[in-house]
């Protein structure tokens, strides 16, 4: 029976505020097997702190915590990114429940590193953080839909450990990690920008669309590689012309 490789699978939280939740996280993780922690911009890395929630039997995930400045720079390795969210909106249409995404992650885990996005307390994930997704999860709740940061981890964990797949095994290649789809994304916001495809004053509106857009078809490397000598071959065409 396929399950998912927890071993190419990370927990990042964004902006988390405090250092017990951090603890709490990792304590989560352990229980399910998973062994990487992110921590993008956290208010607090008190390590005392995060200890006492996370206990003496998690202390080496505590202590291989890896710390980013950026989100960005945090995701450049992943393949995969998945975000968690309670909201809805224009940005946020598609969206799974934990189930569900732990299926999908059966495959796509084989191959590729898988990044389990988990926003501040207070906020969960902004937009600015949500265009870096492949999947949006939702954890379903009653009528009050807020819950603990350390509990959502627990939830995601539990559902992606317990996951299995009943279909039979299909291929899921090696996709290309955040760090190719960036450098796509800001070659094609050049070259459409040169072309009048995008507004020089507002670039980002339709590119947001353009990201969704790509972010349903799960790119290989050499699919961003195209990607990009397309926008090559347009910038000649166009400096040609210019001439």
């Amino acid at each position: 029976m396929n399950k998912i490789n927890l071993e190419n699978l990370a927990i990042v939280l964004v902006e988390p505020h405090y250092p017990e939740n951090i603890g709490a996280a990792v304590r989560a993780a352990k229980n399910m097997g998973l062994s990487r922690l992110l921590a993008v911009k956290p208010s607090g890395c008190d390590l005392t702190r995060i200890l006492k929630t996370a206990t003496h039997h998690a202390e080496d995930l505590v202590l291989a915590i890896e710390v980013y400045d950026q989100l960005e720079e945090a995701l450049k390795p992943f393949g995969y990114v998945v975000g968690t969210t309670a909201r809805r909106g224009s940005h946020r249409q598609s969206v799974r429940n934990p189930r569900q995404l732990a299926q999908e992650l059966i495959p796509i885990s084989r191959k590729n590193q898988v990044a389990l996005l988990f926003g501040p307390e207070a906020s969960g994930l902004a937009n600015e953080h949500i265009r870096y997704c492949d999947a949006l999860v939702t954890i379903p709740t009653a009528d009050f839909s807020s819950i603990n940061l350390a509990q959502a981890v627990m939830i995601m964990a539990y559902e992606i450990f317990t996951a299995s797949a009943a279909q039979k095994e299909h291929f899921i290649p090696r996709l290309a990690t955040r760090f190719e789809l960036e450098s796509m994304y800001a070659h094609l916001k050049e070259t459409l920008t040169k072309i009048n495809f995008l507004s020089a004053e507002n670039p980002e509106y339709r590119m947001e669309s353009l990201r969704r857009f790509f972010s349903r078809m799960q790119l290989r490397g050499r699919d961003v590689q195209l990607v990009r000598g397309i926008c090559r071959q347009i910038e000649w065409y166009t400096s040609k012309r210019q001439k």
